[in-house]
C-alpha cells in the first residue's frame, strides 16, 4: 500500500494540505487565512541542539552575573536578576516577583531542557522517553518566556535611571541581550518537525 505524504493543518482554519519539502527561502501559507504554515530551515537536529547547548550556557551566565550597577554619591551598588527578584519580594511585590522569576527564570529553563531532551534523541532519528508531553509542554510554555521583554524594559530602566544615578551596564545585562536573540533564532524554528523526523522506539 503507497505511503501517504505527511499533512498539515493550519492552526488558524483547520484547512488541510498535503505536506512538501519547501527550498531555500520558501514560506507555506494557508491558501484560505493566508497563516503561515512552515518556513525552510536548514538546521538539524544536531544543529538545533547546538543552539539549544549554547542558549543554556549564556543563560547560566546571564543569571550568574550582575545585570547593571547603579552609583550615587560615591555609593555602588549592582544586583543580579535574582537579586531584584528578592527584593521585590521583600518589597511586599510578590506577584511582580514571581511573575518574573516564572517569564525569566523557570520557564525559559523549562524551555531549553525540554528542547535538548527531546533534540538529544532526535539527533538518532529516535523520539525521547516523555517525548509527547514534552512537545505538549513545550507548546504550552513557549509564549510564557519572555527574556526579550525584560531585555527591552531593562533598557527603558537604565536610560531613566541615568538622569539620577550614574549607571553601569555589567556583563548580566549583555548575556540577557544575547540570549534574547538565541531565543528569538529558536523560537523560529518549528519544532513540529521533530514528529517527522523521529520515530517511535523499538519496545
Amino acid at each position: 500500500m503507497a505511503a501517504t505524504p505527511p499533512l498539515l493543518i493550519c492552526e488558524h482554519c483547520d484547512t488541510v494540505y498535503r505536506r512538501r519539502e519547501l527550498c531555500c527561502g520558501e514560506v507555506a501559507r494557508c491558501l484560505r487565512c493566508d497563516a503561515v504554515l512552515e518556513r525552510y530551515h536548514r538546521l538539524s537536529a544536531s544543529g538545533m541542539l547546538a543552539l539549544v547547548l549554547t542558549a543554556l550556557v549564556v543563560f547560566v551566565q546571564a543569571n550568574i552575573w550582575p545585570i547593571v550597577t547603579l552609583g550615587f554619591n560615591g555609593t555602588l551598588i549592582s544586583t543580579t536578576l535574582w537579586g531584584a527578584i528578592v527584593m521585590m519580594w521583600r518589597e511586599h511585590s510578590q506577584v511582580v516577583s514571581l511573575l518574573a522569576a516564572g517569564t525569566l527564570f523557570f520557564f525559559p529553563l523549562c524551555k531549553m531542557l525540554l528542547l535538548g531532551w527531546v533534540l538529544l534523541y532526535a539527533r538518532r532519528g529516535q523520539r525521547a522517553p516523555g517525548f509527547r508531553l514534552a512537545m505538549v509542554a513545550l507548546y504550552r510554555v513557549g509564549p510564557w518566556t519572555m527574556s526579550e521583554v525584560f531585555v527591552l524594559g531593562a533598557m527603558v530602566a537604565i536610560v531613566k535611571a541615568h538622569v539620577y544615578f550614574d549607571v553601569i551596564l555589567n556583563p548580566g545585562i549583555f548575556a540577557y541581550a544575547a540570549l534574547t536573540l538565541l531565543i528569538t533564532i529558536f523560537a523560529g524554528i518549528d519544532i513540529r518537525r521533530l514528529w517527522d523526523m523521529t520515530s517511535e522506539r523499538a519496545s
